[in-house]
C-alpha cells in the first residue's frame, strides 16, 4: 500500500515537472550579419545573445517560460534583414524583437517593425535617423551618433593636439557621426586639416598621402574593420605617424589585433564596453564568455548579452510580452546592465550611456577613458 501511494507521488511529481518543462518557450527573433561586411560584429552579438539566453534558461526561465532565439543571417544587407523580419513577425510568430548589427540594416529592419507594431530594442545601431522618424517602438541600447566620438576627441584635446584629419566610409552611420566630430572638435579647437570619405579599401593608398601631407596630430578613422586594417598597413609603408591613431568601429575588435600582430600598438579607439572596464560583472562575464567560445569578450558580445537583459528587465516589469505593456517598459524605465545606463529619451534614443576610449597597449585593449573607469593610462603620442 505504501509502496503504491510512493509510487503514485513520483508520478505526480514528474507529471508536473513535465507539464512545467512543456511550457510554451519565450521567442525572441532577430536577424544578425554571419555573413558578408558585418560578419565578426553579427556573429559577437549574437554570440551574447544566446549566451544571456542559456543564463536565464538556467537560473529558472522568464515568467516561468523558457526563452528561445530564433535567429537568421542576413547576409549584411538590409533588404535581406527586413524580409527575414517579416518572416519572424508573420510566419515564426515570434515574442520580441532585438535588432541586427549596423545602422543601415536596423533602418530596414525597423521600418517592418514599426509597421507591424512590434516593439524593437535596437543594438548595434547609432545613426539618429533611426529615432528621427516619430516611431513608436523603436528604442535604442548603442550611444547615438552625435555623442560618438566625444571621449577621443576630448582625449586628443586633453593631451594637447591641435590638428585632426578625419577619413570614413560613407554609411548612414558615419554620414550623421562626421557633423558631430566636426562641431566637437571647433568646440575644442581642434582644427580639421582633412575631411575625405572612403568607398573601398581600394582608396586607401590615396587617402593616406593626402594624410601624409596634411600631417595631422590625430587621424581619426571612421572604418570597419577591412579598411581600417587595410589603413593601418598602409599607414606603415608610407611611414606616416601621428600623434593619435583613433578608430570608431575597427579598433575595437579582437579581429583587429590578428590581422595586425606587431603594428597594433598605441592605436586607439572608441567602444561602448571592454572586459577591464571596473564596472559589476564585467570580469565574471569576460571569463564565462572565454570558457564557452575561447575568445575574450568585446563590445558587440556585450550588446547582444545586454540586449536580452534589457528585454528581460522589460517583460518582467510588464509581467507578460504583451507588445503594449513591454513597449511601455522599454520607453520608461532605467535599468542597469552589463553595458551601463539604460534610459530612453521621448524618441527612444539612448541617453544613459557614454563610450570609453581603448587603446592597444602590448597585445591587449586597455580602457583608457574615462579616468574613473580606466585601467590604464593613455600613451600620447603613440609609441
Amino acid at each position: 500500500m505504501i509502496r503504491r501511494l510512493l509510487l503514485t507521488l513520483c508520478t505526480l511529481a514528474l507529471s508536473l515537472a513535465a507539464g512545467a518543462y512543456a511550457a510554451d518557450p519565450i521567442r525572441i527573433g532577430t536577424t544578425q550579419s554571419l555573413t558578408g561586411e558585418f560578419q565578426e560584429f553579427g556573429t559577437n552579438q549574437l554570440r551574447g545573445l544566446q549566451m544571456w539566453a542559456a543564463d536565464v534558461n538556467s537560473r529558472g526561465e522568464l515568467l516561468g517560460r523558457p526563452v528561445e532565439i530564433v535567429h537568421y543571417d542576413d547576409g549584411s544587407d538590409p533588404a535581406r534583414s527586413a524580409e527575414l523580419y517579416r518572416k519572424l513577425i508573420e510566419q515564426d510568430r515570434v515574442d520580441l524583437l532585438l535588432g541586427p548589427y549596423s545602422s543601415s540594416i536596423t533602418l530596414a529592419a525597423s521600418e517592418v517593425a514599426e509597421k507591424h507594431d512590434f516593439p524593437m530594442l535596437t543594438l548595434g545601431a547609432s545613426a539618429d535617423q533611426i529615432w528621427a522618424r516619430g516611431y513608436q517602438n523603436i528604442v535604442g541600447l548603442d550611444v547615438p551618433a552625435q555623442r560618438y566620438m566625444d571621449v577621443a576627441l576630448q582625449a586628443a584635446a586633453n593631451q594637447g593636439a591641435k590638428t585632426l584629419a578625419l577619413v570614413y566610409e560613407e554609411n548612414p552611420f558615419t554620414l550623421e557621426v562626421v557633423p558631430s566630430v566636426l562641431s566637437k572638435a571647433q568646440e575644442l579647437g581642434l582644427q580639421v586639416v582633412l575631411q575625405a570619405p572612403t568607398r573601398s579599401a581600394a582608396d586607401i593608398p590615396d587617402q593616406v598621402k593626402r594624410l601624409a601631407a596634411a600631417n595631422a596630430d590625430v587621424i581619426m578613422s571612421l572604418h570597419y574593420l577591412e579598411e581600417g586594417v587595410e589603413l593601418v598597413r598602409a599607414l606603415k609603408q608610407a611611414q606616416v605617424k601621428p600623434d593619435m591613431l583613433v578608430f570608431g568601429v575597427a579598433a575595437s575588435l579582437a579581429e583587429f589585433g590578428q590581422q595586425l600582430p606587431g603594428d597594433t600598438e598605441g592605436v586607439t579607439g572608441v567602444t561602448q564596453w571592454l572586459r577591464g572596464v571596473r564596472l559589476p560583472g564585467a570580469q565574471d562575464f569576460a571569463y564565462r564568455y572565454r570558457k564557452m567560445y575561447g575568445y575574450n569578450p568585446g563590445a558587440y558580445d556585450v550588446l547582444g548579452y545586454s540586449g536580452g537583459q534589457v528585454m528581460e528587465a522589460a517583460v518582467r516589469l510588464a509581467g507578460t510580452t504583451d507588445h503594449a505593456a513591454v513597449r511601455e517598459q522599454l520607453r520608461t524605465m532605467t535599468f542597469s546592465s552589463l553595458l551601463g545606463i539604460y534610459q530612453v529619451d521621448a524618441d527612444g534614443r539612448q541617453v544613459g550611456k557614454e563610450n570609453y576610449l581603448l587603446q592597444w597597449q602590448g597585445k591587449d585593449r586597455r580602457l583608457v577613458k574615462p579616468d574613473k573607469l580606466a585601467e590604464s593610462k593613455l600613451i600620447y603620442p603613440m609609441p
